[in-house]
Protein backbone atom coordinates (compact mmCIF):
# COMPACT_ATOMS: atom_id res chain seq x y z
CA UNK A 1 0.00 0.00 0.00
CA UNK A 2 3.06 2.77 1.03
CA UNK A 3 4.94 1.44 -2.62
CA UNK A 4 1.47 2.33 -4.60
CA UNK A 5 1.15 5.85 -2.21
CA UNK A 6 4.38 6.36 -3.13
CA UNK A 7 4.33 5.55 -6.86
CA UNK A 8 1.60 7.85 -7.24
CA UNK A 9 3.11 10.63 -5.19
CA UNK A 10 5.83 10.90 -8.01
CA UNK A 11 3.64 10.49 -11.07
CA UNK A 12 1.41 13.59 -9.13
CA UNK A 13 5.26 15.73 -8.72
CA UNK A 14 6.08 14.57 -12.59
CA UNK A 15 2.98 15.91 -13.90
CA UNK A 16 2.90 18.81 -11.30
CA UNK A 17 6.87 19.83 -12.87
CA UNK A 18 4.95 19.70 -16.50
CA UNK A 19 2.33 21.69 -15.99
CA UNK A 20 1.11 24.03 -18.95
CA UNK A 21 0.31 27.66 -18.78
CA UNK A 22 -3.31 27.95 -19.10
CA UNK A 23 -4.58 29.74 -22.50
CA UNK A 24 -6.00 33.06 -21.51
CA UNK A 25 -10.15 33.59 -21.35
CA UNK A 26 -11.45 34.81 -23.73
CA UNK A 27 -11.79 38.91 -24.05
CA UNK A 28 -14.88 39.92 -21.80
CA UNK A 29 -13.90 43.87 -21.09
CA UNK A 30 -13.28 47.25 -23.12
CA UNK A 31 -9.27 47.58 -23.17
CA UNK A 32 -7.30 50.59 -23.66
CA UNK A 33 -3.59 50.83 -24.06
CA UNK A 34 -2.75 54.32 -23.52
CA UNK A 35 -0.05 56.65 -24.04
CA UNK A 36 2.33 53.62 -26.16
CA UNK A 37 4.82 55.01 -29.23
CA UNK A 38 3.28 52.47 -31.83
CA UNK A 39 4.70 50.89 -34.82
CA UNK A 40 1.40 50.07 -36.82
CA UNK A 41 3.18 47.69 -38.85
CA UNK A 42 2.52 49.13 -42.10
CA UNK A 43 5.67 51.40 -42.00
CA UNK A 44 3.58 54.17 -39.99
CA UNK A 45 4.54 55.15 -36.02
CA UNK A 46 2.13 57.14 -33.84
CA UNK A 47 4.16 58.29 -31.28
CA UNK A 48 1.52 59.02 -28.56
CA UNK A 49 -1.30 56.36 -28.99
CA UNK A 50 -4.59 55.07 -27.59
CA UNK A 51 -5.17 51.82 -28.59
CA UNK A 52 -9.00 50.59 -28.01
CA UNK A 53 -10.09 46.93 -28.15
CA UNK A 54 -13.18 44.84 -27.43
CA UNK A 55 -14.27 41.54 -28.66
CA UNK A 56 -10.78 40.75 -29.65
CA UNK A 57 -10.71 43.20 -32.40
CA UNK A 58 -9.37 46.73 -32.65
CA UNK A 59 -12.08 49.60 -32.00
CA UNK A 60 -10.65 52.49 -31.88
CA UNK A 61 -6.93 54.05 -32.53
CA UNK A 62 -5.93 57.26 -32.30
CA UNK A 63 -3.12 59.85 -31.94
CA UNK A 64 -3.46 61.58 -28.62
CA UNK A 65 -1.43 64.18 -29.57
CA UNK A 66 -3.99 65.58 -32.68
CA UNK A 67 -7.22 64.11 -30.83
CA UNK A 68 -8.89 63.21 -27.71
CA UNK A 69 -10.25 60.01 -26.56
CA UNK A 70 -13.31 59.22 -24.89
CA UNK A 71 -11.90 56.74 -21.91
CA UNK A 72 -14.87 56.42 -20.00
CA UNK A 73 -16.40 53.53 -22.01
CA UNK A 74 -13.30 51.52 -21.46
CA UNK A 75 -12.86 49.32 -18.19
CA UNK A 76 -9.48 48.49 -18.37
CA UNK A 77 -6.93 51.31 -19.19
CA UNK A 78 -3.52 50.26 -19.16
CA UNK A 79 -0.98 53.62 -19.25
CA UNK A 80 2.15 52.39 -21.68
CA UNK A 81 3.51 55.73 -21.59
CA UNK A 82 7.02 55.64 -23.60
CA UNK A 83 6.73 52.01 -24.19
CA UNK A 84 6.53 50.53 -27.78
CA UNK A 85 3.84 48.75 -29.07
CA UNK A 86 4.15 46.28 -31.77
CA UNK A 87 1.61 43.87 -33.75
CA UNK A 88 2.14 40.33 -32.75
CA UNK A 89 4.95 38.82 -34.87
CA UNK A 90 4.71 35.88 -37.00
CA UNK A 91 6.87 33.00 -36.93
CA UNK A 92 7.16 31.75 -40.85
CA UNK A 93 7.97 28.44 -41.59
CA UNK A 94 8.21 27.05 -38.29
CA UNK A 95 7.82 23.84 -36.82
CA UNK A 96 7.31 24.85 -33.50
CA UNK A 97 4.42 22.16 -31.78
CA UNK A 98 5.45 19.54 -34.09
CA UNK A 99 8.83 18.07 -32.57
CA UNK A 100 9.53 18.50 -28.21
CA UNK A 101 13.00 16.89 -27.51
CA UNK A 102 15.59 16.40 -30.84
CA UNK A 103 16.30 13.29 -29.31
CA UNK A 104 13.27 11.39 -28.69
CA UNK A 105 11.92 10.10 -32.00
CA UNK A 106 8.58 9.74 -30.77
CA UNK A 107 8.12 13.57 -30.14
CA UNK A 108 9.30 14.48 -33.90
CA UNK A 109 5.98 14.63 -35.81
CA UNK A 110 7.18 17.18 -39.14
CA UNK A 111 8.16 14.66 -41.01
CA UNK A 112 6.12 11.71 -43.19
CA UNK A 113 7.88 9.00 -45.25
CA UNK A 114 8.02 9.08 -49.24
CA UNK A 115 9.12 11.87 -51.67
CA UNK A 116 5.25 13.53 -52.34
CA UNK A 117 2.97 13.83 -49.35
CA UNK A 118 0.76 16.72 -49.94
CA UNK A 119 -2.30 15.40 -47.88
CA UNK A 120 0.17 15.70 -44.92
CA UNK A 121 -1.11 18.53 -42.67
CA UNK A 122 0.95 20.07 -39.56
CA UNK A 123 -2.60 21.07 -38.64
CA UNK A 124 -3.85 18.13 -36.43
CA UNK A 125 0.02 17.51 -35.47
CA UNK A 126 0.64 20.78 -33.79
CA UNK A 127 1.17 20.52 -30.02
CA UNK A 128 -0.73 23.46 -28.13
CA UNK A 129 0.99 22.09 -24.82
CA UNK A 130 4.70 22.23 -25.91
CA UNK A 131 7.18 24.04 -23.26
CA UNK A 132 8.78 25.80 -26.02
CA UNK A 133 6.32 27.99 -27.27
CA UNK A 134 5.73 30.37 -23.86
CA UNK A 135 9.87 30.82 -24.44
CA UNK A 136 8.86 31.89 -27.85
CA UNK A 137 5.87 34.42 -27.18
CA UNK A 138 7.74 36.32 -24.22
CA UNK A 139 9.91 37.93 -27.57
CA UNK A 140 6.45 38.94 -29.00
CA UNK A 141 6.15 36.06 -31.43
CA UNK A 142 2.12 35.34 -30.62
CA UNK A 143 1.45 33.35 -34.13
CA UNK A 144 3.23 30.87 -36.41
CA UNK A 145 3.13 29.42 -39.87
CA UNK A 146 3.82 25.62 -38.74
CA UNK A 147 5.46 23.93 -41.40
CA UNK A 148 6.78 20.52 -42.58
CA UNK A 149 9.79 19.07 -44.11
CA UNK A 150 11.19 15.99 -45.92
CA UNK A 151 10.86 14.76 -49.02
CA UNK A 152 10.06 16.39 -52.42
CA UNK A 153 6.76 17.34 -51.94
CA UNK A 154 6.49 17.93 -47.67
CA UNK A 155 3.21 18.27 -47.11
CA UNK A 156 0.12 21.55 -46.10
CA UNK A 157 0.92 24.37 -43.41
CA UNK A 158 -1.39 26.19 -41.33
CA UNK A 159 -1.48 29.29 -39.52
CA UNK A 160 -1.39 29.05 -35.75
CA UNK A 161 -2.36 31.20 -32.37
CA UNK A 162 0.46 30.06 -29.58
CA UNK A 163 -2.41 30.67 -27.08
CA UNK A 164 -4.73 27.67 -27.17
CA UNK A 165 -6.23 24.61 -25.57
CA UNK A 166 -6.10 22.29 -28.43
CA UNK A 167 -5.64 22.86 -32.40
CA UNK A 168 -9.05 23.72 -33.40
CA UNK A 169 -8.60 26.73 -31.12
CA UNK A 170 -5.19 27.64 -32.06
CA UNK A 171 -6.22 27.64 -35.70
CA UNK A 172 -6.42 31.00 -37.57
CA UNK A 173 -5.86 28.84 -41.35
CA UNK A 174 -5.84 26.10 -42.29
CA UNK A 175 -4.27 24.44 -44.87
CA UNK A 176 -2.60 27.70 -46.33
CA UNK A 177 -0.26 26.38 -48.36
CA UNK A 178 2.04 23.37 -50.04
CA UNK A 179 6.10 22.64 -49.10
CA UNK A 180 8.11 21.34 -51.69
CA UNK A 181 12.08 21.26 -51.61
CA UNK A 182 14.00 21.73 -55.04
CA UNK A 183 16.41 19.64 -56.24
CA UNK A 184 19.86 20.71 -56.35
CA UNK A 185 21.57 22.24 -59.22
CA UNK A 186 25.35 22.71 -57.94
CA UNK A 187 27.57 19.51 -57.75
CA UNK A 188 29.76 19.52 -55.58
CA UNK A 189 33.29 17.95 -57.63
CA UNK A 190 35.16 18.15 -54.61
CA UNK A 191 37.43 14.48 -53.93
CA UNK A 192 34.24 13.08 -56.24
CA UNK A 193 34.57 11.00 -59.16
CA UNK A 194 33.22 10.87 -62.78
CA UNK A 195 31.47 8.41 -61.77
CA UNK A 196 29.75 9.83 -58.62
CA UNK A 197 29.02 12.89 -60.70
CA UNK A 198 27.44 11.64 -63.44
CA UNK A 199 25.30 9.72 -60.67
CA UNK A 200 24.31 12.47 -59.15
CA UNK A 201 23.48 14.09 -62.10
CA UNK A 202 21.16 11.58 -63.01
CA UNK A 203 19.50 11.65 -59.80
CA UNK A 204 18.92 15.05 -59.64
CA UNK A 205 17.48 15.01 -63.35
CA UNK A 206 15.15 12.20 -62.25
CA UNK A 207 13.86 13.82 -59.47
CA UNK A 208 13.12 16.70 -61.39
CA UNK A 209 11.01 14.70 -64.06
CA UNK A 210 9.07 13.35 -60.90
CA UNK A 211 8.06 16.51 -59.88
CA UNK A 212 7.02 17.72 -63.53
CA UNK A 213 5.12 14.52 -63.66
CA UNK A 214 3.13 14.70 -60.39
CA UNK A 215 2.21 18.44 -61.34
CA UNK A 216 1.14 17.37 -64.50
CA UNK A 217 -1.11 14.85 -63.15
CA UNK A 218 -2.15 16.99 -60.03
CA UNK A 219 -3.04 19.68 -62.96
CA UNK A 220 -5.03 17.26 -64.78
CA UNK A 221 -6.81 16.25 -62.02
CA UNK A 222 -7.60 19.40 -61.17
CA UNK A 223 -9.03 20.30 -64.28
CA UNK A 224 -10.62 16.94 -65.07
CA UNK A 225 -14.18 15.64 -64.82
CA UNK A 226 -14.96 13.79 -61.56
CA UNK A 227 -15.79 10.58 -61.69
CA UNK A 228 -16.49 9.83 -58.34
CA UNK A 229 -12.81 8.41 -57.64
CA UNK A 230 -11.30 10.95 -54.92
CA UNK A 231 -7.70 11.02 -54.49
CA UNK A 232 -5.94 12.58 -51.55
CA UNK A 233 -2.92 13.66 -52.52
CA UNK A 234 -4.48 15.17 -55.82
CA UNK A 235 -7.15 16.98 -54.08
CA UNK A 236 -4.53 18.46 -51.71
CA UNK A 237 -2.84 19.71 -54.52
CA UNK A 238 -5.93 21.55 -56.22
CA UNK A 239 -5.58 24.53 -54.51
CA UNK A 240 -2.30 25.42 -56.30
CA UNK A 241 -3.66 25.62 -59.42
CA UNK A 242 -6.87 27.36 -58.13
CA UNK A 243 -5.04 30.28 -56.57
CA UNK A 244 -6.59 28.98 -53.11
CA UNK A 245 -3.33 27.52 -51.58
CA UNK A 246 0.46 29.01 -51.86
CA UNK A 247 3.12 26.97 -53.22
CA UNK A 248 6.67 27.40 -50.85
CA UNK A 249 9.72 26.02 -52.82
CA UNK A 250 12.68 25.17 -50.35
CA UNK A 251 16.20 26.20 -52.52
CA UNK A 252 18.84 28.93 -52.29
CA UNK A 253 21.09 28.71 -55.30
CA UNK A 254 20.25 31.31 -58.47
CA UNK A 255 20.54 28.28 -60.89
CA UNK A 256 17.33 26.68 -58.46
CA UNK A 257 15.57 29.82 -58.41
CA UNK A 258 15.98 30.49 -62.16
CA UNK A 259 14.42 26.95 -62.42
CA UNK A 260 11.72 27.57 -60.56
CA UNK A 261 10.77 30.85 -61.71
CA UNK A 262 10.53 28.77 -65.33
CA UNK A 263 8.28 25.99 -63.27
CA UNK A 264 5.72 28.88 -61.79
CA UNK A 265 5.59 30.00 -65.81
CA UNK A 266 4.83 26.67 -67.04
CA UNK A 267 2.34 25.54 -64.69
CA UNK A 268 0.84 29.10 -64.10
CA UNK A 269 1.12 29.18 -60.41
CA UNK A 270 -0.48 32.08 -59.12
CA UNK A 271 0.75 32.32 -55.73
CA UNK A 272 4.80 31.11 -54.94
CA UNK A 273 7.15 31.93 -51.91
CA UNK A 274 10.36 31.04 -52.11
CA UNK A 275 11.91 29.78 -48.86
CA UNK A 276 15.51 30.38 -47.98
CA UNK A 277 17.07 32.06 -51.08
CA UNK A 278 20.52 31.94 -49.89
CA UNK A 279 21.74 33.59 -53.16
CA UNK A 280 18.15 35.84 -53.99
CA UNK A 281 20.55 39.21 -54.31
CA UNK A 282 22.03 37.91 -57.64
CA UNK A 283 18.64 37.87 -59.71
CA UNK A 284 16.40 40.41 -56.91
CA UNK A 285 15.27 41.69 -59.95
CA UNK A 286 14.33 38.82 -61.64
CA UNK A 287 12.15 37.84 -58.56
CA UNK A 288 10.61 41.00 -58.13
CA UNK A 289 8.95 40.91 -62.00
CA UNK A 290 7.61 37.20 -61.35
CA UNK A 291 6.00 38.23 -58.14
CA UNK A 292 7.54 35.75 -56.13
CA UNK A 293 8.39 36.40 -52.08
CA UNK A 294 11.22 35.56 -50.47
CA UNK A 295 11.37 33.78 -46.81
CA UNK A 296 15.01 34.64 -46.20
CA UNK A 297 16.60 31.84 -43.72
CA UNK A 298 18.64 32.80 -40.98
CA UNK A 299 20.10 35.98 -41.22
CA UNK A 300 23.14 35.05 -38.82
CA UNK A 301 24.74 32.66 -41.45
CA UNK A 302 28.09 32.59 -42.48
CA UNK A 303 28.79 33.21 -46.57
CA UNK A 304 28.42 29.66 -48.77
CA UNK A 305 30.65 30.85 -51.12
CA UNK A 306 34.36 31.81 -50.62
CA UNK A 307 34.27 34.96 -52.58
CA UNK A 308 31.12 36.19 -51.48
CA UNK A 309 31.44 39.38 -48.87
CA UNK A 310 31.35 38.41 -45.54
CA UNK A 311 27.99 40.37 -44.42
CA UNK A 312 26.22 39.23 -47.28
CA UNK A 313 23.39 37.34 -44.96
CA UNK A 314 23.24 40.28 -43.21
CA UNK A 315 22.53 42.89 -45.67
CA UNK A 316 20.40 40.70 -48.44
CA UNK A 317 17.00 42.19 -46.14
CA UNK A 318 18.03 45.15 -47.55
CA UNK A 319 19.16 44.19 -50.56
CA UNK A 320 15.49 42.94 -51.35
CA UNK A 321 13.71 45.73 -50.17
CA UNK A 322 15.43 47.93 -52.33
CA UNK A 323 14.80 46.08 -55.08
CA UNK A 324 10.89 45.89 -54.17
CA UNK A 325 10.61 42.32 -53.05
CA UNK A 326 8.48 41.15 -50.28
CA UNK A 327 9.97 39.21 -47.97
CA UNK A 328 10.23 37.99 -44.01
CA UNK A 329 12.29 36.49 -41.87
CA UNK A 330 12.56 32.63 -40.95
CA UNK A 331 15.28 31.01 -38.51
CA UNK A 332 15.24 27.40 -40.25
CA UNK A 333 18.22 25.53 -38.89
CA UNK A 334 19.38 23.66 -35.86
CA UNK A 335 17.87 24.04 -33.01
CA UNK A 336 14.86 26.12 -35.04
CA UNK A 337 12.39 25.37 -32.62
CA UNK A 338 14.03 26.78 -29.35
CA UNK A 339 15.47 29.37 -31.67
CA UNK A 340 12.41 30.95 -33.24
CA UNK A 341 12.33 33.34 -30.11
CA UNK A 342 15.43 35.33 -31.85
CA UNK A 343 13.85 36.08 -35.02
CA UNK A 344 12.72 39.66 -33.72
CA UNK A 345 16.69 40.10 -33.25
CA UNK A 346 17.55 38.69 -36.57
CA UNK A 347 15.53 41.52 -37.84
CA UNK A 348 17.52 43.99 -35.98
CA UNK A 349 20.71 42.61 -37.17
CA UNK A 350 19.53 43.20 -40.98
CA UNK A 351 18.48 46.90 -39.75
CA UNK A 352 22.35 47.69 -38.55
CA UNK A 353 22.89 46.34 -42.09
CA UNK A 354 20.45 48.82 -43.67
CA UNK A 355 17.04 47.92 -43.66
CA UNK A 356 14.78 50.56 -42.22
CA UNK A 357 12.97 49.75 -38.94
CA UNK A 358 9.78 49.42 -40.00
CA UNK A 359 10.36 47.56 -43.06
CA UNK A 360 12.05 45.14 -40.84
CA UNK A 361 8.59 45.24 -38.46
CA UNK A 362 6.61 44.56 -41.37
CA UNK A 363 8.42 42.05 -42.57
CA UNK A 364 7.70 40.40 -39.02
CA UNK A 365 4.13 40.88 -39.33
CA UNK A 366 2.24 42.30 -42.46
CA UNK A 367 4.61 41.17 -45.10
CA UNK A 368 3.84 37.68 -43.04
CA UNK A 369 0.19 38.65 -43.10
CA UNK A 370 0.22 39.18 -46.57
CA UNK A 371 2.04 36.01 -47.82
CA UNK A 372 -0.08 33.69 -45.51
CA UNK A 373 -3.35 35.40 -46.66
CA UNK A 374 -4.39 36.46 -43.26
CA UNK A 375 -6.58 39.55 -43.65
CA UNK A 376 -6.37 40.47 -39.96
CA UNK A 377 -3.28 40.52 -38.65
CA UNK A 378 0.06 41.63 -38.95
CA UNK A 379 -1.19 45.71 -39.11
CA UNK A 380 -2.67 47.74 -35.99
CA UNK A 381 -5.70 49.24 -37.46
CA UNK A 382 -9.43 49.77 -36.20
CA UNK A 383 -11.70 46.54 -37.48
CA UNK A 384 -8.06 43.91 -37.13
CA UNK A 385 -7.32 41.43 -34.85
CA UNK A 386 -6.26 43.07 -31.38
CA UNK A 387 -3.07 40.55 -31.56
CA UNK A 388 -0.37 42.96 -30.31
CA UNK A 389 2.32 43.48 -27.65
CA UNK A 390 3.92 46.02 -25.64
CA UNK A 391 7.07 46.57 -24.69
CA UNK A 392 9.57 48.11 -22.39
CA UNK A 393 12.23 48.58 -24.85
CA UNK A 394 13.22 48.08 -28.59
CA UNK A 395 11.56 44.98 -29.79
CA UNK A 396 14.41 44.30 -32.22
CA UNK A 397 17.10 44.77 -29.64
CA UNK A 398 18.00 41.33 -27.65
CA UNK A 399 19.26 43.71 -24.29
CA UNK A 400 16.58 45.72 -23.97
CA UNK A 401 13.72 43.95 -25.31
CA UNK A 402 11.21 42.72 -22.59
CA UNK A 403 7.59 42.41 -22.75
CA UNK A 404 5.11 44.15 -20.28
CA UNK A 405 1.85 43.01 -22.37
CA UNK A 406 0.99 40.79 -24.71
CA UNK A 407 -2.93 40.16 -26.24
CA UNK A 408 -3.76 37.66 -29.16
CA UNK A 409 -7.06 37.98 -30.41
CA UNK A 410 -8.04 40.42 -27.67
CA UNK A 411 -6.96 38.00 -24.74
CA UNK A 412 -4.35 39.00 -22.55
CA UNK A 413 -1.97 35.96 -22.37
CA UNK A 414 0.67 34.67 -19.78
CA UNK A 415 4.12 35.88 -20.44
CA UNK A 416 5.93 33.75 -17.43
CA UNK A 417 8.06 30.50 -19.22
CA UNK A 418 9.71 27.58 -17.73
CA UNK A 419 13.18 29.55 -18.16
CA UNK A 420 11.78 32.51 -16.40
CA UNK A 421 10.67 30.32 -13.84
CA UNK A 422 13.97 28.47 -13.69
CA UNK A 423 15.95 31.93 -13.29
CA UNK A 424 13.98 33.03 -10.54
CA UNK A 425 14.34 29.84 -8.86
CA UNK A 426 17.92 29.78 -8.64
CA UNK A 427 18.26 33.74 -7.90
CA UNK A 428 16.62 32.63 -4.80
CA UNK A 429 18.88 30.12 -4.26
CA UNK A 430 22.15 32.09 -4.49
CA UNK A 431 20.47 35.07 -3.22
CA UNK A 432 20.90 37.13 -5.73
CA UNK A 433 17.87 39.69 -6.53
CA UNK A 434 16.61 38.99 -9.65
CA UNK A 435 15.90 41.39 -13.08
CA UNK A 436 12.83 43.32 -13.51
Amino acid sequence: MNKAISILFIIISWISGIAQITPAEIQKENILLHGGILHKGDGKIIKNSAIGFEKGLISELMDLDQDTIDSSKYNVIINIAGQDVYPGFIAMNSTLGLMEIGAVRATKDYRETGNFNPNSRTLTAFNTDSRITPTVRSNGILLGQISPRGGLISGTSSVMRFDAWNWEDAVVKADEGIHMNWPISRINRTGASEAEIKKTKTKVRTLKVEIYNFFNRSQAYCEGTSFGIVDLKMEAMKGIFLGSKRLYIHANEVSQIKEIIEFKKEFKIQKLTLVGGRDAHYIAELLAENDISVIIKRVHSLPKYKQSELDISYRLPSILFKSKVLFCFDNQGDMEQMQSRNIPFLAGTAVAYGLPYEEAIKALTSNCAKILGIEKYGTIKKGMSATLFVSKGDALDIISNKLSYAFIDGKKIDLSNEQEKNYIKYCKKYGIVPKP
